[in-house]
């Protein structure tokens, strides 16, 4: 027999026999089996914790933004709202909450940024923005009407007319070209989901891009066709190229959907939101024309302002928006639109808050009733920039609020100016200033 090895720790001689080995692996049992009830445990007091109401809430509506963005990609309808019943009453809300503006985002859009139920207005303040809008309306121009006019002018005067985005001759299509964009028509006329046709996709890179597209006639577009035209135009055609699908293409079609149905489709919705990959031809193609017409009823506003709430815009370009319509003439859409962005607390250049300020004393003169959506847009400026304004400024607005005044607004509005630090004009210092 061989000898029996030495144990190294000089604990005594043992045999590596059956009862060592069992010895063994009891020994590694008990040590897994304490690995693993400390593991049932921390398990145990991982399910003891509960999510908290705020991350719940947050998690809800990330999944709510996917389950739209599905069904906007399968085409799937969304589901069936509530008809929500729009209040312009005075802003309530606390201005640090984390919750939107009930005014214009829940009680507009149904929660979910949404305007597939019909938008109710208050028919008082619907009929006071009506006494601001242009009595004599400029005609309403459309792709079509823009291609027509310009087939018209070759026809007259062969080889003079250019192009306003390409500068070049506006060529005559090749009879093959006119037969596959009048089948594209087809397509897009019935398109609910799916892919679309190659000759569709490729034409933001031609020259002549306005021309091919009116082949398509996009006045005959489904809903859902609208919105992958906007993806397709908004990801390849530059701002300028942009601004003009947006203003002859998108802007009557979202403009007709709700004056149709008095609200606007889901995926029109869509198109609009999905239009702000560029903002600077959205705010030109958009919001400014739509301003500018004079025409722009409340619910058209109240929709549309509700994509501003929803979505991040560079603050470069949302203060050119706001230095345009505080110069513009008025309407009752501009306070709506002015509200929002003023809403966004953004850092304002001096130039943007001056223009604002002379805006509003601009209706010192005003024998007109102003509508409350007025009131509020001064109350939310008021609120949010009162540290930013000169004292000399203050002192005109108190003096405006004489003028123009509201029962239960313009008290909160002279509050907010007279409790608050001034900026001084020529050093840059806030100063309290005290008023009377």
């Amino acid at each position: 027999m061989p000898k029996v090895k030495k144990s190294k720790g000089g604990g005594g001689e043992k045999s590596v026999g059956a009862v060592g080995l069992a010895d063994q692996i009891l020994q590694a049992d008990t040590v897994r089996a304490r690995g693993r009830v400390k593991t049932r445990d921390s398990r145990a007091e991982n399910e003891d914790k509960y999510v908290d109401e705020r991350l719940s809430r947050k998690i809800l509506q990330q999944a709510r933004i996917q389950q739209e963005e599905l069904q906007t990609e399968y085409g799937l309808a969304p589901e069936k709202k509530k008809t929500p019943v729009t209040v312009l009453g005075p802003d309530s809300q606390d201005a640090d909450s984390d919750e939107e503006w009930p005014t214009l985002g829940e009680a507009g859009a149904g929660g979910d940024g949404e305007f597939d139920t019909e938008i109710v207005v208050d028919p008082d303040d619907e009929k006071a923005i009506e006494m601001f809008m242009n009595k004599n309306p400029p005609m309403r121009r459309t792709l079509a009407d823009i291609i027509m006019e310009k087939i018209t002018e070759k026809q007259t005067e062969v080889g003079t007319v250019m192009s306003e985005v390409s500068g070049c001759p506006m060529p005559q299509l090749d009879p093959r070209i006119i037969e596959v964009y009048k089948g594209v028509n087809k397509v897009l006329s019935k398109y609910r989901s799916g892919k679309l046709p190659k000759a569709f996709k490729i034409i933001p890179a031609l020259a002549n891009w306005e021309q091919v597209l009116y082949l398509t006639e996009p006045e005959t577009w489904t809903a859902a066709a609208m919105y992958q035209a906007t993806r397709i135009f908004s990801s390849n055609l530059k701002e300028r190229m942009a601004q003009r699908f947006y203003n002859l293409v998108l802007l009557p079609r979202v403009r007709d959907d709700i004056a149709e149905y008095k609200r606007l489709n889901f995926h029109l919705y869509s198109a609009l939101k999905k239009a702000l990959f560029k903002p600077g031809a959205w705010f030109k193609g958009i919001l400014i024309p739509l301003c500018e017409s004079g025409t722009c009823t409340l619910r058209e506003a109240i929709i549309i302002g509700s994509i501003l709430t929803k979505c991040s815009i560079p603050v470069l370009h949302s203060s050119a928006a706001m230095l345009k319509l505080a110069e513009m003439e008025y309407n009752g859409a501009n306070s709506i639109f002015l509200r929002l962005l003023l809403d966004k607390k953004y850092a304002l250049p001096f130039r943007v808050l001056d223009a604002l300020v002379a805006h509003f004393l601009s209706f010192r003169n005003e024998k007109r009733m102003l509508p409350v959506l007025w009131h509020q847009s001064l109350l939310t400026l008021a609120q949010r920039y009162k540290a930013d304004l000169a004292s000399e400024q203050k002192t005109a607005l108190l003096e405006l609020l004489k003028i123009q005044t509201h029962p239960q607004i313009s008290a909160e509005i002279r509050r907010e100016l007279q409790n608050s630090e001034s900026r001084d004009l020529e050093i840059g210092l806030p100063v309290t200033v005290e008023m009377d």
